[in-house]
């Protein structure tokens, strides 16, 4: 094979690769003389059918197998004897393609983009600072408050007491469209809390001033969008029996509570609601380190970028952003999405600090374990109820969705490397300044 340059610039690559007719057809040769012994032909024994013949009969489809091979072997020896590291997958054309013929020597041309070799960065120059924040009293007490106002009990109010927003009413109701009662408009002992909006529209404000053993005439309108095309539209009427009005009653913080939500004791609660804001600190803190671990490494190391996995960034950038701006279309339907230079600005970062942490992690053998990936895709999987094992099937045939799991598991544990090695200082503050930092983190 012969190799002749045709490009060297920055990180672009191309190669003109020259393979051989006579390499080709002995590749030809080799292939057919292995499946001889199993070719039958009418006219001849098994094994026995004559070279020439089964050049004939197979030499075009093995020609073009043994092509691609030759090809893909041709571009191997030469990435293993040069070094580089394509940034993508190589794009090969065949020269003079479409008048190729058989006997002439098969030439290719191929370009690509090299990974940029990455300079040494000194970890322990690093100076990182860790935010501390310690879970009050006051806020186990608010949050104690928040699982009593969800834990929210309803007692009976006075007699004639008039139903409030907010209160919860018990009601027999049948509904009817035109006089007909329809399938699924009535139940018995129904609890409806007024304001919790989860009946038709307008429904729970007539019965805002109802008292208990009131029959009213609840008439509503079914949205235009209402699930069940019958009823979409159309005016209903509820014959509706109030049959107890209640008050909503917050339930005693106390040991009582602690039980409804798995706990031995109060004090127990309270132990739990310190951990779990400690360990919410705890991960909003290390997201503001790392901001400031990464934005010191893109000050500090500059190299040249691919070109095509900058716009391959900045295009899906630009997309995202697109679609977060119109929420509305859920499809890919849409003219094409030209990135700005602030996409092209940020795509640069991200390819930056992706190639850099990555040759920082491989350098320091940055594994992700088996437990930590099975752990990833069961904590994804719970976004899917009812559908777990469909997505445990399509991770596991799905070599890209694997990846696109790995990589945040790998990038945390190379900061995690990073951080040991720099320079870490703590920092107590208050909830109110970890959730000042957190908020900066958007507008950056």
């Amino acid at each position: 094979m012969q190799v002749t340059e045709t490009q060297n610039d920055g990180l672009k690559r191309g190669y003109q690769l020259t393979l051989p007719a006579a390499d080709l057809a002995a590749t030809v040769d080799a292939k057919l003389k292995e499946a001889q012994p199993e070719i039958e032909m009418k006219g001849f024994r098994k094994g026995k059918v004559p070279m020439a013949m089964l050049k004939k009969q197979f030499g075009p489809r093995v020609m073009g197998d043994a092509m691609q091979e030759s090809i893909d072997g041709a571009l191997r020896d030469h990435l293993e004897k040069s070094g580089d590291r394509p940034a993508v997958q190589p794009k090969i054309e065949m020269e003079d393609g479409e008048n190729w013929k058989e006997g002439d020597d098969v030439v290719v041309n191929v370009s690509y983009e090299i990974l940029p070799p990455i300079p040494e960065v000194d970890l322990s120059t690093l100076k990182l600072e860790r935010l501390v924040v310690k879970a009050e009293e006051a806020a186990v007490t608010e949050a104690l408050e928040g699982l009593a106002k969800n834990a929210t009990a309803y007692e009976d109010k006075e007699a004639d007491a008039k139903a409030e927003k907010d209160d919860q009413v018990v009601i027999d109701f049948k509904g009817s469209v035109d006089g007909e009662e329809f399938e699924g408009g009535a139940a018995e002992d129904y609890p409806l809390v007024l304001g919790s909006n989860s009946f038709i529209p307008g429904f729970e404000d007539q019965l805002i001033g109802a008292k208990s053993g009131d029959d009213i005439e609840v008439k509503v309108t079914f949205p235009e969008e209402y699930g069940a095309e019958h009823l979409a539209g159309k005016d209903a009427v509820f014959a509706t029996t109030v049959k107890a009005v209640k008050k909503p009653v917050d339930a005693l913080i106390d040991d009582e509570l602690a039980k409804r939500f798995g706990a031995e004791s109060l004090d127990k609660l309270k132990e739990q609601i310190t951990e779990r804001l400690e360990a919410e600190y705890k991960g909003a803190s290390r997201a503001v380190m790392k901001r400031g671990l990464l934005d010191q490494l893109d000050d500090q190391v500059k190299f040249d970028l691919p070109e095509v996995l900058v716009e391959a960034e900045a295009g899906q950038i630009a997309h995202q952003l697109w679609h977060e701006e119109h929420p509305e279309e859920q499809g890919h339907n849409h003219g094409e999405i030209e990135p700005t230079d602030e996409h092209k600005k940020l795509a640069e970062r991200r390819v930056r600090l992706g190639l850099l942490l990555a040759e920082i992690g491989q350098k320091a053998e940055v594994q992700v374990s088996d437990q930590e990936f099975t752990q990833a895709v069961m904590n994804q999987a719970r976004q899917f109820p009812g559908q777990e094992r469909q997505f445990f099937e399509f991770i596991q045939q799905n070599a890209q969705a694997q990846q696109q799991l790995r990589a945040p598991l790998f990038e945390d544990k190379v900061v995690d490397h990073i951080a040991e090695q720099a320079e870490v200082t703590e920092k107590e503050v208050s909830k109110e300044d970890l959730e000042k930092a957190v908020e900066a983190l958007d507008e950056l």
